[in-house]
């Protein structure tokens, strides 16, 4: 179940991002063909801008269901243990401060190390005999310290995606957010092209961009905002302090 969010990203993903890559990542090309592989990026980006919602949202999406994948997984483990698991990990930390003469340990009462065996077996007569007996159940010993474990861990990956989660609602509905991080994350790119294609995209393109980010070369991706961001001011006859526009500048 926790594979599933990632199956279903590499299916909606659809190899975009390595597409638009072009090898664009190394930066070792040559001049002319760097040229023409950041003109046919740029291109790409100013034809389809604004188009990369759906896109986006697909990510967001999986984040969501990896946080109720953990949610789901918690509770179809308290229904596996008779609604004990919820509580688990704190049942165990009370138990290790409680006083040794008030413990009651709640991975004995779940995970049992000794119980009550019947066996059945041919006695000298040759009738079957029935014997009880107490048995050690030492695999449960090994399975309490796992399910504590798998209890903080749920825990922990809970907490996480819903941070994730916030953290995506933030970005969807604060501009200023998006550009705050793309200032933070890629600091050879100038504040004002970050502005202005913040203002004149959307939160696909956003994701869009930052993913390529993190996987072009840095120079050559400072060149793409730069490029991008003139020719959507020169779209609506403005322009972005600082930035050269008209043709893309030399990596």
């Amino acid at each position: 179940m926790f594979y599933t969010p990632r199956w279903l990203w590499k299916g909606w993903e659809g190899g975009k991002i390595h597409a638009l890559m072009m090898d664009l990542d190394i930066g070792l090309c040559g001049e002319p063909e760097k040229r023409q592989k950041k003109k046919m990026l740029l291109d790409y980006l100013m034809e389809n801008l604004t188009l990369h919602n759906c896109w986006a949202y697909k990510y967001y999406l999986c984040e969501i269901l990896a946080l109720l994948n953990v949610v789901a997984q918690m509770f179809m483990m308290n229904s596996f243990f008779d609604g004990a698991f919820l509580t688990f990990g704190i049942d165990v930390l009370r138990f290790l401060e409680s006083d040794q003469e008030d413990r009651v340990d709640p991975m004995i009462y779940i995970f049992p190390r000794m119980t009550k065996c019947t066996f059945y077996k041919y006695g000298v007569s040759g009738e079957v005999e029935r014997h009880d007996a107490v048995c050690i159940l030492p695999l449960n010993v090994v399975n309490e310290k796992i399910y504590v474990f798998l209890w903080f861990w749920f825990l922990i990956l809970g907490a996480l995606s819903l941070l994730v989660v916030i953290y995506r609602f933030v970005i969807v509905f604060s501009p200023r957010m998006r550009v705050f991080l793309l200032n933070l994350r890629f600091r050879l790119v100038r504040k004002e092209a970050v502005e202005t294609i913040v203002k004149r995209g959307k939160v696909g393109d956003w994701f869009l961009l930052y993913m390529l980010g993190e996987n072009l070369d840095t120079v050559i991706y400072r060149d793409v905002m730069h490029e991008l961001a003139h020719r959507l001011a020169s779209r609506h006859h403005h322009s972005v302090p600082g930035v050269k526009g008209g043709e893309l500048q030399e990596a």
